[in-house]
């Protein structure tokens, strides 16, 4: 074959190339991080699609929240999930729903399992109101029987056996002054993901990390893969060198990789509805990280890099990405939190989004 029939092929192949590109515009190429988790808990967007609102990707084009986190390079969706919440929102079935929304999109699934009908954190951890008359036997029962159910239905790829629980939970009888009795019901929980489903990685997770080495030297007995630790500058203090070193040495102490499960960052000291926000003023700010557009894309960035900077750093997960004021302006019941999500008060995308894909 000549040279001239050669460069004939080589621009026809080339050609076919681009035309394939433009008949496949859905597909985006993003560059990776280096975090293997890369995650945003969505845990409102149930509700906020529900209310008709609309989102805007980066581009200002009308596209729902998990279409653009995947395009981004989001890789992983964390989920609440409460036992028999009032409203059912965050219960059982929207949850699975939501579950099973995000793996048609090839995204991973985390499930933070609260163990409770409303929020579970450090300073509340109510059992479920179905469980209240339990016995403690019955209650590791119950714990057991209802974590196969939740793994089975949904198989996660990542499930939390409760949420922020510096101070245990499922109390009074798993309190972390009854040691013995909180390590227990974390240990049912363990078992039946293990039994039920072996692929699923096991999160433990504190809130902050003050409380951190000792927490986990409770668990020594404990078969579980991943330490989560939160962090917002607004609760857990403003020295990201603390914050590095601290989960370096979580991961070399207790050999397990470790995830920021919780972080996030304003782009504004603004609001967009009535409800207070929780942060609003400059002393809440890390010095560097201004609230604005381009600090809330830093902070995430800097957080990025503190979580795979040692050895066993798995990655990150924003909290309230989605939680937007959608309720209206007036709603004084709306968002606390509008001012730390992934959009703005027009709901088009934030830069926020681009630290998904290492830029």
């Amino acid at each position: 074959m000549n040279s001239f029939s050669c460069g004939r092929i080589v621009i026809w192949l080339c050609a076919m190339v681009l035309i394939s590109c433009k008949q496949s515009d859905a597909v985006v190429v993003t560059p990776q991080s280096s975090c293997s988790i890369r995650a945003a808990d969505v845990s409102f967007l149930p509700q906020i699609e529900a209310a008709g609102v609309k989102l805007y990707n980066l581009s200002g084009e009308a596209e729902g929240m998990l279409t653009t986190l995947k395009n981004v390079g989001c890789n992983t969706i964390r989920l609440r999930l409460w036992y028999a919440p009032s409203d059912g929102h965050s219960g059982f079935a929207e949850v699975k729903s939501l579950a099973q929304r995000s793996k048609a999109l090839g995204l991973k699934v985390w499930l933070t399992v609260h163990y409770s009908d409303t929020w579970a954190d450090p300073g509340a951890q109510t059992l479920p109101g179905a469980w209240s008359s339990c016995t403690f036997d019955a209650l590791k029962d119950s714990v057991s029987a209802y974590t196969r159910r939740v793994v089975t239905q949904m198989q996660p790829d990542y499930i939390q056996i409760g949420n922020e629980i510096n101070a245990g939970f499922l109390w009074p009888m798993g309190k972390s002054d009854h040691m013995s009795q909180f390590t227990a019901l974390l240990d049912a929980g363990i078992k039946a993901v293990r039994a039920s489903s072996p692929t699923s990685k096991i999160i433990l997770h504190c809130a902050g990390i003050k409380d951190a080495q000792w927490l986990f030297s409770q668990f020594g007995s404990l078969d579980y893969d991943i330490i989560g630790i939160s962090y917002y500058p607004v609760w857990h203090g403003k020295d990201l060198d603390l914050l590095q070193s601290t989960l370096s040495m979580l991961a070399s102490t207790y050999n397990k990789e470790v995830v920021i499960a919780e972080t996030a960052y304003p782009f504004t000291l603004g609001w967009s509805d009535w409800t207070n926000n929780i942060v609003g003023t400059n002393d809440q700010l890390l010095s560097g990280y201004p609230a604005t557009a381009v600090g809330q894309h830093d902070f995430l960035a800097k957080i990025r890099d503190i979580s795979s900077s040692f050895a066993k750093g798995l990655g990150f997960c924003y909290w309230g990405g989605e939680f937007i004021a959608w309720k209206g302006s007036t709603a004084t019941d709306g968002s606390n939190w509008e001012n730390q999500a992934f959009y703005d008060f027009d709901h088009k995308a934030l830069p926020v989004l681009n630290v998904y894909g290492g830029n």
